[in-house]
């Protein structure tokens, strides 16, 4: 698998979560898009702390972590993780190019880079879409209601579903 191939924009959106109000990306996720280890990643981020303000990165709490791993029904992402991840913002991201100084590093940070603007586009085009949308709901009568409800049906963001897991047993308990 070439470089440009194993790191698609498919993949980097899938690790960005937003924490805090910010989208970030965690030092584990950036540290297998950069195919090296989180604690290598982490060296090289306490090495060169000046670059990181509080608003470049920032350490989750226990509770946040916590959360997070509740929400994945795997922990074994993390392994034997110690203490809660680091999660680092686009300005962070950035920032980790001169800090990782490789050929692969330059490749991964240019592709969440444009992953981050693709997310920006997308949200600055919704909402310019929903106020046009808004302004011809108020220059038409009332006829077009349901036309203007089912647009915003389709603009809404998808929900994501639930997976179950275990087994769902239709009938009544057999024991009697």
């Amino acid at each position: 698998m070439t470089l440009n191939q194993s790191i698609s924009l498919g993949n980097v959106e899938e690790f960005i979560l937003v924490i805090r109000g910010h989208k970030v990306i965690l030092d584990s996720e950036l540290a297998r898009l950069y195919n090296v280890e989180t604690k290598v990643l982490n060296q090289a981020v306490k090495r060169n702390l000046a670059r990181f303000p509080i608003d470049f990165m920032f350490q989750l709490t226990r509770e946040e972590f916590e959360i997070l791993r509740s929400q994945n029904v795997t922990s074994s992402q993390w392994g034997g993780r110690r203490t809660p991840p680091y999660a680092f913002t686009e300005q962070g991201i950035a920032m980790l190019s001169g800090v990782l100084n490789s050929d692969r590093a330059i490749q991964v940070n240019i592709a969440i880079m444009r992953v981050f603007v693709k997310m920006r586009r997308m949200i600055v085009s919704n909402k310019e879409l929903s106020e046009k949308l808004s302004e011809l709901e108020k220059r038409y009568d009332k006829q077009f209601t349901m036309v203007f409800q089912a647009i915003r049906e389709l603009m809404a963001q998808p929900k994501k579903d639930l997976k179950t897991i275990g087994f769902i047993n239709d009938k009544k308990n057999d024991r009697g």
